[in-house]
């Protein structure tokens, strides 16, 4: 009797959950493209399915925002054919964002207005350049002593070696991959640089050794911590020591956190360009997110940077509150209970800004992605950045991505590494 009993309660519930209907929404501009010039309407159309077919009718919600900031008030929309409309414009360069919802459903759409007539939001600060040169003479003065441990990989023709730097404070800790036997001066270099997080710098990185002839190439960790350690290791880490690493000295240009990070940046290259096998002019600096924020430093500090390409980048425009607008990744200005922005930590971004890095930038070329959904980084902010950059310049957006690479921006990114390699021979 229990087991009967206890059956038709699970099939009960089974049969509850299975006609629960499951809705889903779909948001797009009316332009494949999404871009738009300033004071042009833009009509959002969502797309609404319950249990995979159209929905005859019904309600959501939309709420416009200016990439974020600034929302409008939510707006009731009517569905009708599995459809729903929204109109909205944008009287100045930046995005306009469509947040649509049902419940906890929820779907994105931007629309780009004018985004290469973006300005950065406060000025190059006066002393940047005097800042960051005493932060690189301060390093010099530490020898570069380095460690090389052979580990292994299987890529043919290659070896791989576990890499550690002298550096102020913690060392530059990676894995170098170099073509065996290569002859002197005959190698391009790459560095690759990491997301937020905490881990082990990347083996697989040494792959690109045996790209376009031959290559040096560097997967570095943000931290200088050891490699190839249990996960345990690195999660205490994140549990303990770098909890919240990215807010560490905000307030203080001399004890930010990357601060240190950019300076194992620069002794990195200065461990790639004191290999024999460089090639003395080809140096490419490689990540996304918190590592495309490395690039864009690494661009800006160093002028053996040849060409940096920079994936979805964190650290742009740290002051767009400014200009109300939003910031990207790690949001390293807090605000006060006003809501106003702490004005030390607003002044030290400055010192770290991806915006200001891009206007001291000397490389050949860059190759950047965006997405135009990014919550993270937001396209307002990543295009901020991207139009400070002086040299030839190129980037890849994605109508209706977040905080990815898609495929075709991983491809991007490759391809144009391999074209500036290939442009230097």
């Amino acid at each position: 009797m229990m087991k009967t009993l206890a059956a038709a309660l699970f099939l009960a519930a089974f049969s509850l959950h299975a006609q629960t209907p499951v809705l889903t929404l779909k948001a797009a501009t009316d332009r494949p493209d999404a871009l738009y010039k300033t004071g042009e309407t833009v009509t959002f159309t969502i797309e609404v399915t319950q249990d995979g077919k159209p929905l005859a009718d019904g309600k959501i919600s939309g709420v416009l925002s200016k990439d974020g900031v600034q929302p409008q008030p939510p707006q009731t929309l009517n569905v009708k054919g599995g459809k729903a409309t929204i109109i909205g414009k944008l009287d100045e360069p930046g995005f306009l964002l469509l947040r649509a919802s049902s419940g906890k459903t929820s779907a994105m759409a931007a629309a780009g207005y004018d985004p290469l007539q973006l300005k950065p939001s406060m000025p190059v600060p006066e002393d940047f350049d005097s800042f960051w040169a005493a932060q690189k003479a301060a390093l010099a003065k530490v020898p570069m002593k380095s460690t090389l441990t052979p580990v292994t990989t299987t890529v043919k023709g290659v070896d791989a070696f576990d890499v550690q730097v002298d550096c102020l404070g913690k060392p530059v800790s990676g894995y170098l991959g170099r073509p065996k036997n290569a002859k002197p001066k005959s190698l391009p270099a790459i560095l690759h640089v990491h997301g937020a997080g905490v881990r082990s710098s990347g083996l697989a990185s040494v792959s690109w050794a045996a790209n376009e002839g031959g290559m040096l190439s560097l997967d570095i960790n943000a931290h200088g911590i050891p490699n190839g350690k249990p996960k345990e290791f690195y999660d205490a880490l994140t549990n303990g020591e770098l909890k919240g690493y990215p807010q560490f000295g905000n307030k203080d240009r001399e004890q930010c956190y990357f601060k240190g990070m950019f300076l194992r940046l620069i002794r990195a290259i200065d461990f790639l360009t004191a290999q024999p096998e460089w090639d003395g002019k080809t140096l490419i600096v490689y990540g996304s997110s918190q590592g495309g924020f490395q690039a864009f430093a690494a661009a800006g500090l160093d002028g053996r940077v040849s060409f940096i390409c920079a994936g979805v980048p964190a650290g742009c425009d740290h002051t767009g509150s400014q200009a109300n607008r939003i910031s990207g990744w790690p949001k390293i200005v807090p605000n006060d209970a006003e809501g106003k922005p702490d004005a030390a930590a607003l002044q030290a971004s400055r010192y770290f800004d991806c915006v200001n890095f891009a206007a001291k930038a000397k490389c050949r070329g860059a190759a950047v992605t965006v997405g135009f959904i990014d919550t993270t980084c937001p396209p307002t902010s990543v295009y901020a950045a991207y139009n400070a950059l002086t040299m030839t310049k190129s980037i890849h957006p994605d109508v209706l991505a977040g905080h990815t690479n898609t495929p075709a921006a991983s491809k991007f990114m490759q391809e144009s590494a391999f074209k500036h390699v290939r442009s230097m021979k």
